[in-house]
């Protein structure tokens, strides 16, 4: 066990949840990727497997926005824009799928910064 790596640990927690949550079209899924220095949220409808609406800290919007400000400052804000996004296309209420990340640091500042922006979970 010692010589497998964090993602794997991490692809194996993300299984787990996945079991459970569920993204319908009522309440869509709110997935989030972490990388070392970007953040991706996508709402994401499972029944028909359509991604509704997303944010990132590469977009083209969010880039200028986002730049030079702290990792956990930039989540926030990419949890925010989400929040707008997803309340423009009528998605009040969504369900949260950390990806198998803990929910900490980052994941945590973008579902507070989600929770701020008006989404519901």
């Amino acid at each position: 066990m010692a010589n497998k790596s964090r993602n794997a640990a991490r692809l194996r927690r993300h299984v787990r949840v996945r079991k459970k949550v569920f993204g319908t079209p009522d309440r869509p899924r709110l997935n989030v990727y972490r990388s070392i220095y970007e953040i991706y949220v996508q709402v994401i409808d499972d029944h028909s497997g359509t991604t509704l609406a997303s944010a990132s800290t590469v977009d083209s919007l969010m880039r200028d926005i986002v730049k030079g400000k702290p990792k956990l400052e930039q989540a926030r804000l990419v949890g925010e824009e989400i929040a707008k996004r997803a309340l423009d296309k009528g998605i009040k209420s969504v369900v949260m799928d950390r990806g198998g990340y803990f929910y900490t640091g980052r994941v945590k500042a973008l579902a507070e910064g989600a929770r701020k922006g008006g989404l519901d979970f």
